[in-house]
């Protein structure tokens, strides 16, 4: 399975010289093989599917746009994938939904998340979060940014950030729980 994958994305590194051109067909055949993988991506920063295929067809439109400005540092998805989550939080400022409340950290910051997850869909438990605890959580756990990243991003404190990670990771803990005990009692 590791050997298709590794080809399909030299394919996709491959269409590069054509997409440069602005080949139509290329950003087909680009859009074709990324769009679900794209998709997912968008879908963990915006709840609303419709919202999020918004955000991945803009974010398209960007890649096929700025082609030139990807210099082959890194691989092709990742670029993608960053414009795609830069468009997401566009999204998520323009519509100013995101409010921080809170500048304070708090004191436990070790959530132990050794849960058996089986049965458990993350993509539902993500949209559970409130937006600003998803956004945060995201960009620092499946984005890898740091809180100083975060906080320059999204224009709030690291110390926020910080205490959006928490109150996310502490929120996703409940929510599995809660699933495990509906589980447990049907």
């Amino acid at each position: 399975m590791k050997i298709i994958s590794i080809h399909r994305k030299q394919e996709v590194e491959l269409l590069l010289p054509q997409l440069k051109k602005q080949d139509r067909l290329a950003q087909k055949e680009l859009f074709d093989r990324s769009s679900r993988k794209m998709l997912s991506v968008c879908r963990t920063y915006i709840s609303d599917l419709h919202f999020a295929e918004d955000c991945m067809l803009k974010g398209f439109l960007k890649v096929f746009k700025n082609i030139d400005s990807y210099k082959s540092q890194g691989s092709f998805e990742g670029w993608m994938r960053r414009v795609m989550v830069n468009e997401c939080l566009d999204f998520i400022r323009m519509n100013k939904s995101m409010i921080y409340l809170d500048e304070v950290i708090l004191k436990d910051e070790s959530v132990d998340f050794e849960e058996d997850m089986s049965g458990i869909n993350a993509q539902d438990l993500l949209d559970q979060l409130p937006e600003t605890y998803r956004t945060v959580f995201n960009l620092f756990v499946l984005e890898d940014y740091s809180h100083k990243e975060i906080s320059a991003l999204l224009s709030i404190s690291e110390a926020t950030s910080k205490t959006q990670l928490l109150r996310a990771k502490n929120k996703l803990r409940e929510l599995v729980l809660q699933q495990k005990t509906k589980a447990n009692e049907q």
